[in-house]
């Protein structure tokens, strides 16, 4: 049984005609129905009713269809992802969500177009679910997600855990002066209007959020869901709640939203890199060394600047 077997079957099934079928498939009809005897010799039961009109499956042929079909699907992919594969050399597709942007993305995608200008990059804003279907369809080569997700087809690399830290309306209490520079916990957070993102797709960093605070056995006063970080911190520059976000965004609305890090220390969130499992290019290789030699100079120069702190 081969390839070409499961293609002849599927198009008849389809069909529910040999005729049709083989004009389908561009050959004479001899040669097709020759070809789905032999396969059902090979499983030993027949796969239609030949005497139906149109012409139907068997209880067996349903079954074999449905394995048929996915079959053909997956070769059919994984000759899209080999040609991908074989094109990483003068292409490279990046998956990313957006808080990534704020934080070590930027500076990788400058060293890597620095290291390859031969290679054409290109991203695409992505959630983690997303890039994993992105990644076994082909369509990216590497993806920058927050959410475990476990996949045969994808190698998962935890880059770093990063702090989570509170946006707060300039105005409120919980961001006045005394308090601003201070760790925040939870059960104080909790106490307050929410928002959190994305609404869709889930899972999101919108469960992991939400597990912070039932793992501390506390449920937020109210919870307000949106679609964009972006656009969850203009309603807490509005006035409209608290977000928990990445440490790396508190950049953004710093005349409107005041940034405290939260006291918990389970308080992270994982940065990971998605590639497929055995995606071992040049690119992907050197992407893994740029973004050690990025986490590396930060260390050092937050060493430094403690040292020049002082005690």
């Amino acid at each position: 049984m081969d390839l070409r077997h499961l293609k002849y079957f599927v198009a008849v099934a389809d069909e529910q005609n040999f005729t049709r079928a083989a004009e389908k498939l561009h050959i004479s009809q001899p040669p097709l129905s020759r070809q789905i005897q032999d396969l059902e010799s090979e499983l030993g039961l027949a796969l239609f009713e030949r005497g139906s009109r149109p012409l139907r499956l068997t209880e067996g042929g349903r079954f074999f269809y449905g394995h048929a079909t996915r079959l053909l699907e997956q070769a059919a992919q994984a000759v899209r992802t080999t040609r991908r594969v074989a094109l990483v050399e003068r292409r490279l597709v990046i998956g990313f969500v957006s808080s990534t942007m704020y934080g070590a993305l930027p500076q990788l995608v400058r060293l890597f177009r620095a290291a390859r200008p031969q290679t054409e990059l290109a991203l695409l804003e992505m959630s983690t679910v997303e890039q994993i279907e992105a990644l076994k369809t082909g369509r990216i080569d590497v993806g920058y997600g927050r959410i475990r997700l476990d996949d045969p087809a994808i190698k998962r690399e935890v880059l770093r855990e990063e702090r989570l830290v509170v946006a707060i309306p300039h105005e409120h209490e919980a961001a006045a002066p005394d308090k601003a520079d201070k760790p925040i916990t939870l059960a104080e957070v909790a106490r307050h209007d929410n928002l959190i993102y994305p609404h869709t797709p889930r899972p999101g960093y919108a469960d992991q959020v939400l597990s912070l605070f039932r793992d501390a056995g506390l449920e937020p006063a109210t919870v307000h869901e949106v679609q964009e970080m972006q656009t969850a911190l203009g309603l807490v520059a509005a006035g409209m709640g608290l977000c928990v976000v990445p440490a790396s965004v508190h950049r953004l609305r710093p005349d409107e939203v005041v940034y405290r890090p939260l006291a918990e220390p389970q308080a992270v969130s994982p940065i990971i890199m998605s590639t497929r499992v055995h995606d071992q290019s040049p690119d992907i290789v050197l992407l893994r060394n740029l973004i050690e030699d990025i986490y590396r100079a930060q260390a050092e120069e937050r060493r430094r600047a403690e040292e020049q702190a002082g005690p």
